[in-house]
């Protein structure tokens, strides 16, 4: 897969290179070997001081896209435009003032979403475990590589990425000596759990007995995250179930620590 990154932010290309190469890097040598879904990065466009989204998307190329951003415009969404002329076609966002607000460097979002945007480019795939606050009961979670452990990073070539779960964290058992993160933190001496949230993460999740999807989160610090994100409508799941958001359908269940 080719993911385009198309810089509309403020960001010079030549930093915005230098995160794509690290990114790069972290999917090629910590992801895929785990995951064995492969990406590239690539970044389009041109070099100006105002740069014209329509004119740097134009010769777009790759197979998904993500657009960088400096700030959430509802008059002068990416999204629009990207409904025009790229409808069909994987996307995802980078706000460099949204991870301000969220205390996140803006390449640890590049990150996030990058890899997302590999493992479930349109945003459909759920997977079957147990409810996070009811375990004896299954639900269906959202196929998310960072949500769960999103409050966590670490450093390739001195750009910070972001941490992702492995295959093992979507297996129903707890495997002995198992490792559900790249990272392998510890939380109180344990690891994290099989469909398990870190602190500062989240999980989503379709409830066949509700109907509903819902949340689960680790504490309120990632409560505010998630609701800042869906207010601006800058969560990819969010998006794409737009109009349950309308309808009031969604529901957020705090966890408890």
């Amino acid at each position: 897969m080719i993911i385009s990154v198309i810089n509309h932010s403020g960001l010079s290309d030549e930093e915005v290179q230098s995160a794509i190469r690290a990114v790069n890097r972290q999917i090629a040598e910590d992801f895929e070997p785990h995951w064995s879904m492969g990406a590239t990065l690539r970044l389009e466009g041109r070099l100006t001081e105002d740069p014209d989204l329509r004119l740097m998307a134009m010769n777009m190329r790759g197979d998904a896209i993500l657009y960088l951003e400096d700030a959430f415009n509802p008059d002068d969404s990416p999204l629009g435009y990207h409904n025009r002329n790229y409808a069909g076609i994987p996307y995802g966002f980078v706000y460099t003032e949204l991870a301000d607000l969220l205390g996140e460097p803006w390449q640890v979002t590049l990150s996030h979403e990058a890899l997302e945007l590999l493992a479930d480019p349109e945003v459909n795939l759920l997977v079957m475990g147990p409810h996070p606050d009811e375990p004896e009961r299954l639900v269906f979670h959202w196929y998310e590589m960072c949500d769960a452990v999103q409050a966590e990073h670490y450093v390739i070539d001195g750009e910070p990425v972001s941490n992702f779960v492995l295959p093992l964290y979507f297996t129903e058992e707890h495997e002995t000596q198992g490792r559900n993160d790249f990272l392998g933190t510890t939380t109180d001496g344990r690891q994290l759990n099989s469909f398990g949230i870190n602190p500062g993460g989240y999980v989503g999740y379709f409830d066949p007995q509700t109907g509903q999807h819902e949340n689960s989160f680790a504490n309120d610090t990632a409560r505010n995250r998630f609701e800042l994100k869906s207010q601006l409508g800058l969560t990819r799941r969010g998006v794409r179930y737009n109009r349950e958001l309308v309808r009031g359908s969604y529901k957020s269940a705090k966890r408890s620590a």
